[in-house]
Formats: structure tokens, sequence, C-alpha cells
């Protein structure tokens, strides 16, 4: 003769959780990689100088042809893109009930 709880039955007997009630199911954890933008190198402003420039035009006279000056050189930042993997929901466990008829009641 068989019991309800040995029949797989929901009328069971045995303390929580059941093994033939419930089952335990694990959920993998779900991941996903992300792309993101990092700055590798700052922009920066580089200077050039640049003396002034003579030359002679008559002996004994010297007479400056250009000021001296400086010119800027913009270097704009550089950018790189980055993958990572980050996780979206951790793993988990838990008990489902068991699909069996039950011998006695049908269920």
């Amino acid at each position: 003769m068989t019991t309800a709880a040995s029949a797989g039955c929901y009328n069971c007997y045995t303390p929580p959780p059941c093994t033939t009630c419930y089952q335990q199911q694990y959920v993998q954890p779900q991941y996903r990689t992300v792309d993101e933008t990092v700055m590798v190198s700052p922009g920066s402003v580089v200077a050039h100088r640049a003396p002034a420039q003579y030359r002679t035009v008559m002996v004994p006279q010297t007479v400056m042809v250009a000021p001296p000056s400086v010119q800027y050189e913009r270097i704009p930042p550089q950018y790189a893109t980055r993958q990572r993997v980050e996780m979206v929901q951790p793993g988990y466990s838990y008990y489902a009930p068991v699909q069996m008829g039950c011998a006695s009641c049908g269920y």
C-alpha cells in the first residue's frame, strides 16, 4: 500500500523541502558585455616659438624682417573603446514542484 508521501502527492509528510514533491532548480547568472569609451590621453597645447629674423639690408644696417612669434598646436584628446563584462543578474536556486501524478488522488 502506498502512502501519499511515497506516491509524490501534495499531502507529503516529509519535512520541507520534500524531494518527492519539490526539486531544486538553478538559474545561471546573466552577464552582458558593455562597450565604454575611455580617454587614453588628454588633449594638450604645444607652443612652438620662433625667434626674430634679421637681415642686413645695407651695410652696416640690420633690420628686423619678422618679429619673434609663438604658434600654438592644439592636440586633441585620444579615446579608445574598452569592453568589460558585468553581471546583470546573479544566479539563484529555487524549489519547483515535481510534475508527477499522485496514484491515489490524481493530482
